[in-house]
């Protein structure tokens, strides 16, 4: 399991795999601590780890630990396996024709902004709503789940493809507009239900994913900042190459070259292609994008 996880992550293209392995791994790691937690006898240390991932409606709380802003939608209910299921498999779906489309840097950002705006939705409407701040007061509440993330892969999809087909169980072909539509629809019903602040992240999840795609249209990468974070952090576990210095004596003329410098160089090349295949032309910095238009001269 642990290899087929590992290949995954190195796998091309591969972020909408990776995501559901975090957020399975994540829950298999609290339900097996809350297990043993409890019988144990001491649930409380349980409640304290599960305590960080789950963000409250009051802000007067969430200011004591802001992380939660991102790190509940990547936390499930642990009295069932519906919620992360519906979840995952709606992520696969979704995830997958996105990634096709756009590339895995920009679906992890996707799943990142929904994140964060469903997160403001629903502090928004628990401090500032009257209807949701008496629900507050009354009984404090908090929020986990990937779902406002999910929502946003799933609007920004429909909104780049409005017309790609489905085909799903009892109703044959169905346009993916359709499918998003009836997701926001139901999570709007759901704001004055038991579920109501889940549903209010759903709703921020969904806006985020709509105009992420119009901004996209436009020329705009509104995740462009979160694809440089992790690049950058990326950068901080990945070793520096040795510097060799070698001397070697100048070949005949007429002789061909086949010096490890002509290997390195396609090598560059080709990350510089899957770059592209990845970000886009617009993506390539200045000398890589001179060192394409000289190698496409040879």
């Amino acid at each position: 399991m642990f290899e087929e996880f590992k290949n995954a992550f190195q796998k091309y293209n591969n972020a909408h795999v990776q995501l559901i392995i975090i957020n399975v791994v994540v829950f298999v790691i609290l339900g097996v601590i809350m297990v043993i937690s409890e019988i144990g006898g001491f649930p409380s240390f349980f409640e304290a780890i599960h305590k960080q991932f789950q963000i409250p409606a009051r802000f007067t709380e969430f200011v004591t630990r802001p992380w939660t802003l991102l790190t509940y939608s990547f936390a499930h209910d642990l009295r069932g396996i519906l919620h992360i299921l519906f979840n995952m498999l709606t992520l696969y779906w979704f995830g997958k024709l996105f990634v096709e489309y756009l590339g895995s840097d920009k679906l992890i950002a996707v799943y990142v902004l929904g994140a964060i705006a469903g997160a403001v939705f629903y502090l928004l409407s628990y401090n500032f709503i009257p209807y949701f701040m008496g629900q507050s007061i009354a009984d404090p509440i908090v929020m986990v789940g990937a779902s406002a993330s999910v929502n946003a892969i799933v609007v920004a999809a429909a909104t780049l493809l409005p017309d790609y087909t489905f085909f799903m169980l009892f109703f044959g072909a169905v346009r993916i507009k359709y499918i998003a539509a009836i997701i926001v629809f139901l999570s709007f019903l759901g704001t004055i239900g038991g579920n109501a602040g889940g549903n209010l992240a759903h709703l921020g999840g969904a806006l985020i994913g709509f105009i992420y795609i119009r901004q996209m249209q436009a020329g705009i990468n509104w995740g462009g900042w979160i694809t440089s974070v992790i690049d950058a952090t990326k950068s901080l576990f990945q070793p520096r190459p040795k510097v060799k210095v070698t001397y070697r004596k100048d070949e005949p003329k007429g002789r061909k070259s086949t010096s490890v410098t002509s290997k390195a160089s396609q090598d560059e090349i080709d990350a510089i292609l899957d770059k592209i295949s990845d970000r886009g032309y617009e993506s390539l910095s200045k000398e890589e994008k001179e060192k394409l238009f000289n190698a496409s001269k040879k």
